[in-house]
């Protein structure tokens, strides 16, 4: 154990950069090759472990695992990194691991709050103001757009792509990529409309709103498949910077995953 006279009760390297004002629980490990920023709080019986990059102002609560290996077998020691941005809590019992040769490293963006017992796997991307509830569990390369909300308990398939400012309902299974603006639910998990409070929370207009809603209608509902709810898109891309982001999304996903669709009508 390493002793440090600022935190005697908590086993800090002496290698990792600690920042101003930074708060070390007892009992909390801080290994070598870890960075965290000013003001950084770090709770009893948690672990940031080497690789790991700590912006200012994120809070780990006990028992949180922060920058431990990959769980993947292809892992071979390689030097790897997690990033995680300003203002970030983590709370009880999450674990985040760092990221493989694929890409080199996990990222969580500024302002995320990752509820209890949240796993991010290897090489995600997580952007700004993300909330990912209780259980969350995310498998590798996935990507998670700005404001993106991930109910409880939802488990999310690996190289899965989560568009800005989508929510998912909390329980969900999430095979195919979610694009960016809309409420997904059910099971299989669907499209089951906009996100329209969290647009109006996050400063969206009313006028703003019903276009994103009209873009929608275009791509899955006023048409019988997606290729024709594209080609509509596709006419208003010029005008729509929210169409050409949606449409963008959707030409992505078909190198990928694929994407959700409309619920079914029974009868």
């Amino acid at each position: 154990m390493h002793i440090n006279e600022k935190y005697p009760w908590a086993n800090v390297h002496p290698d990792a950069q600690i920042g101003k004002g930074v708060r070390i629980a007892p009992f909390a490990t801080i290994e070598a090759d870890v960075v965290l920023g000013d003001g950084c709080e770090i709770g009893p019986n948690s672990c940031v472990m080497q690789g790991t990059r700590m912006g200012r102002a994120c809070k780990v609560f006990p028992g949180a695992v922060v920058g431990a290996i990959p769980q993947d077998l292809k892992y071979q020691g390689e030097y790897t990194t997690l990033e995680i941005g300003d203002r970030v809590t983590i709370r009880e019992f999450c674990t985040l691991n760092r990221g493989t040769l694929a890409s080199g490293k996990t990222v969580v963006g500024d302002d995320c709050l990752l509820m209890a017992y949240v796993h991010i796997a290897h090489d995600c991307v997580l952007g700004r103001h993300c909330v990912l509830a209780n259980g969350v569990t995310l498998a590798g390369h996935i990507e998670v757009g700005d404001w993106a909300v991930l109910g409880g308990l939802t488990a999310v398939h690996q190289f899965v792509r989560i568009g800005r400012h989508a929510m998912v309902g909390g329980g969900s299974l999430v095979r195919k990529d979610v694009p960016p603006y809309i409420r997904a639910a059910r099971e299989p998990l669907a499209y089951v409309g906009v996100n329209t409070i969290g647009l109006e929370r996050r400063g969206f207009s009313t006028e703003k709103i019903e276009h994103i809603k009209s873009l929608y209608r275009h791509l899955f509902v006023e048409h019988s498949n997606l290729a024709k709810g594209k080609e509509r898109l596709r006419m208003l891309r010029a005008d729509s910077k929210e169409a050409d982001e949606i449409l963008s999304f959707l030409e992505q996903s078909e190198q990928g995953r694929g994407v959700i669709r409309a619920m079914v009508k029974n009868g």
